[in-house]
């Protein structure tokens, strides 16, 4: 029995640990503030796109954010808004395209490349949030109105899926 403890039982405890903490599955996480304490998060794969909707403090129209994930990072690859207001582009620049569909300004083939994006989800009228395959949220009923996030593209192992919140696949 000795032997059969040592050779099977005591390397397949080794193997199942490594897998249980080993980060494995690409996420779009959400982390508090600063820190490594993950709140939420979500699957996606790298060619897959997300948007993060949240209503201009100014001009109270939405405003849409489309991201995707390129080398482990979050690429800003649309915005699309109704009114030109403090802090709304009024032009494209480089290669982006500017131009009008349906009432809405719209920029495209943007490229702007984000490490990390810090977010503060709104407690009053910002209302953020995120819509992924088809499937909105609102991150303030998810993650809590008022917080301060850091939205990273990572890898995370099963031990920290069971410690953060799925905010598409409740």
């Amino acid at each position: 029995m000795s032997l059969l403890k040592r050779f099977f039982f005591l390397p397949l405890f080794i193997i199942l640990a490594c897998l249980f903490f080993f980060p494995y599955k690409q996420v779009i996480a959400f982390y508090f503030e600063d820190s490594d304490r993950l709140i939420a998060f979500f699957p996606i794969a790298e060619s897959q796109t997300f948007q993060i909707v949240y209503t201009h403090s100014i001009h109270f129209t939405d405003v849409v954010e489309t991201y995707t994930i390129f080398e482990k990072e979050l690429v800003l690859t649309e915005l699309m808004y109704e009114n030109f207001a403090v802090g709304m582009p009024s032009n494209a620049e480089g290669d982006e395209v500017f131009e009008q569909r349906d009432g809405k300004y719209v920029i495209t083939n943007m490229n702007r490349r984000f490490q990390t994006i810090d977010l503060r989800i709104g407690q009053v009228r910002a209302n953020h949030r995120l819509i992924y395959k088809g499937k909105e949220v609102v991150l303030g009923e998810k993650i809590g109105y008022g917080k301060w996030v850091r939205i990273v593209p990572t890898r995370i192992s099963l031990w920290q899926q069971l410690k953060g919140v799925n905010i598409i696949d409740e």
